[in-house]
């Protein structure tokens, strides 16, 4: 991370780790976090809320980020429990999580996911309409809109990403100052290409925790 911010004239400190531990037992995690990791990025809702209750940690020890696909049924459950929520894929979901953070008394601090990958099995919004559905999130009451996230199409080579993280930033740069906080792109195959093209926080499993372990049946 160090190295490519200093190839793009950036510092490393402008760029914040999110360790993923989907599918790492919470030793590991709580390995992590001795080691200083201070933000950690879950998937699956149930699985996230089970390894808070055991880890048991405080807010200011560790960040806590929902990055998975989240159904309006969930919405409920990650509110009050997550730092940030940065796979929102549609306006629904926005009211849905804006319509809980006000009965709650709460804030939910979200990025707008942002469909890079073509496919039809993937998740986002279209990226010609991003500006629309950022507009329409900030009207909504009990959401404060930090920014974009986006996933490249998965490739052997980083280098095939550039593009799509470009495209990107050029996305981001045309919010509005208050909504352009945060620019979440780059995995462990790509992260030194995404914050050679701006990104402002990467998501990294796999080179911290190994190779994800089969969820047992």
């Amino acid at each position: 991370m160090e190295a490519a911010a200093r190839r793009s004239g950036r510092n490393s400190g402008d760029v914040t780790l999110v360790a993923v531990t989907k599918n790492v037992d919470p030793s590991h995690i709580l390995e992590a976090v001795t080691a200083g990791v201070r933000d950690c990025g879950e998937n699956y809702v149930q699985e996230a809320l089970a390894k808070q209750r055991s880890l048991s940690l405080g807010q200011e020890t560790v960040s806590w980020h929902f990055i998975g696909h989240l159904q309006r049924n969930k919405a409920k459950d990650v509110v009050d429990r997550f730092a940030l929520i940065q796979s929102v894929d549609s306006i629904d979901l926005v009211r849905a999580l804006g319509q809980i953070a006000v009965k709650s008394g709460h804030e939910a601090r979200i990025l707008l996911q942002v469909k890079l990958d073509p496919s039809q099995t993937k998740f986002g919004i279209e990226p010609d309409s991003i500006l629309r559905t950022e507009e329409a999130a900030r009207e909504v009451s009990g959401i404060r809109v930090a920014g974009l996230m986006g996933m490249a199409p998965f490739a052997e080579q980083p280098e095939a990403s550039r593009s799509y993280f470009r495209a990107l930033r050029g996305l981001f740069d045309r919010l509005p100052p208050d909504s352009r906080q945060v620019l979440s792109m780059g995995m462990t195959g790509d992260f030194e290409v995404a914050i050679e093209e701006g990104a402002t926080l990467v998501r990294i499993g796999t080179a911290i925790f190994g190779p994800r372990p089969t969820p047992q049946k």
